[in-house]
C-alpha cells in the first residue's frame, strides 16, 4: 500500500474508509484494484511477468496518469549511472576494499563482536511532532523500536525469525517484504556480515551526499532486499543506505542517510539517521547509549495478532 501511495501521492484515506480498512464502499478502492489487475495483466502478457509496468510509471506522484511530457527549459539528463559510464572502472577501488575500509572505520571486526546488544534512547521528529523513541538490540540480528507518538505506542521489531508492527490499533506480522528490509535493519554487527548476506557487488562513483565525495556499492544477494551503499570516500563510513522491497506492484525504497558518528566501546555508531519512503520523512536522534546491557527477551516475542473486524 505504501508503494500506491506514494506512486499517486495520497494517503490511506484516499482509497480506505478511516478506521474501518477493510469496508469496500468508495469508488477510490475498487478503481485501485482495477489498476492492479491491469498492471499484472501487462507485465505478464508483455514483460514475461517481470515487474516493469507500475503505478508510477504513469502516475509519476500525481493523482491522474500523467500522459503528456512536461516541458522544460533545462537540457535534458541522461540517469545518473549513465553519467557516469565514461569513467574508467579501474580508477574505483574494487567491492572487498570499500568494505575492508568501512569495517576498520567503524572499529573492526574484533571490537565490533565485543558488543552483543545495544539499548539506545532519543526522539523522532515526524509530520511536524517530536516524541520518544526506545531502541534496542541483541546480536546477530534482533531489534525493536518502541515509539510513543500522541496516537499511543508504536512497536517495530524483528526477533532474527519474523517481524512484527504494534499500535494501539493491535499487531499484525509483517509482510515477507517487509521483515527482510527489518532484518537489515536489525543487523548489530552489518559492518562485519554484509559479505555474508550478500554475494554479488558491484562498484559505482558515489552522489555527494551531505558535502561528501562517496563510492556507490550495490549489493544483491539471494533471499535479502538489494542495496545501494554510499561510503564516504575520505572516513570510510556508511553515509547512505536505500533498499528496495519488491511487492507484486513494484520496487518500494527506503532511504537512510546516517549522520554524527561517535565512538563508543571502541566502535563507532550514528546518533542521527533520516529514514525517507514514499510516504514522508523522519529524523531519529539518539541521545544515549548502552551497549552490553541486559535486555528484557520478552521484547522479541511477538504478541498475538489483532483478531479479524467482525461483520
Amino acid at each position: 500500500m505504501q508503494f500506491i501511495a506514494g506512486s499517486l501521492g495520497v494517503d490511506c484515506q484516499f482509497c480506505h474508509v478511516e478506521h474501518a480498512m477493510d469496508k469496500d464502499e468508495k469508488e477510490e478502492k475498487k478503481t485501485a484494484r482495477k489498476m492492479m489487475v491491469m498492471e499484472l495483466a501487462l507485465n505478464k502478457n508483455h514483460f514475461n511477468n517481470e515487474v516493469e509496468v507500475t503505478c508510477y510509471s504513469c502516475h509519476r506522484g500525481s493523482l491522474s496518469p500523467v500522459g503528456t511530457p512536461v516541458l522544460s527549459t533545462e537540457p535534458a539528463k541522461a540517469p545518473f549511472h549513465e553519467r557516469h559510464e565514461t569513467i574508467d572502472a579501474t580508477r574505483l577501488p574494487a567491492a572487498a576494499e570499500i568494505l575492508d575500509n568501512y569495517l576498520a572505520a567503524v572499529g573492526g571486526a574484533k571490537a565490533l563482536h565485543k558488543i552483543t546488544t545495544r539499548s539506545q534512547i532519543g526522539t523522532i521528529d515526524a509530520m511536524g511532532e517530536q516524541y520518544p523513541v526506545e531502541i534496542y538490540s541483541e546480536a546477530p540480528e534482533k531489534r525493536v523500536s518502541v515509539s510513543h507518538p500522541s496516537f499511543g505506542e508504536s512497536v517495530t521489531a524483528y526477533n532474527g525469525q519474523v517481524g512484527w508492527l504494534a499500535s494501539p490499533r493491535g499487531s499484525h506480522p509483517m509482510s515477507a517484504a517487509e521483515a527482510a528490509a527489518a532484518r537489515i535493519d536489525a543487523q548489530l554487527y552489518f559492518p562485519a556480515r554484509i559479505r555474508e548476506l550478500y554475494q554479488e557487488f558491484k562498484v559505482q562513483p558515489g552522489e555527494i551526499v551531505d558535502g561528501h565525495a562517496t563510492y556507490l556499492v550495490h549489493a544483491q544477494g539471494h533471499d535479502m532486499p538489494p542495496l545501494r551503499l554510499y561510503f564516504d570516500q575520505q572516513t570510510g563510513l556508511l553515509l547512505r543506505l536505500i533498499r528496495y522491497a519488491q511487492t507484486p506492484l513494484g520496487r518500494n525504497p527506503t532511504q537512510i542517510d546516517y549522520f554524527d558518528y561517535r565512538e563508543i566501546d571502541d566502535i563507532k555508531v550514528p546518533y542521527k539517521w533520516m529514514l525517507t519512503r514514499t510516504s514522508g520523512t523522519f529524523t531519529v536522534r539518539i541521545s544515549s547509549i548502552q551497549q552490553n546491557v541486559p535486555i528484557n527477551e520478552k521484547l522479541f516475542t511477538m504478541p498475538p495478532a489483532a483478531p479479524a473486524p467482525q461483520h
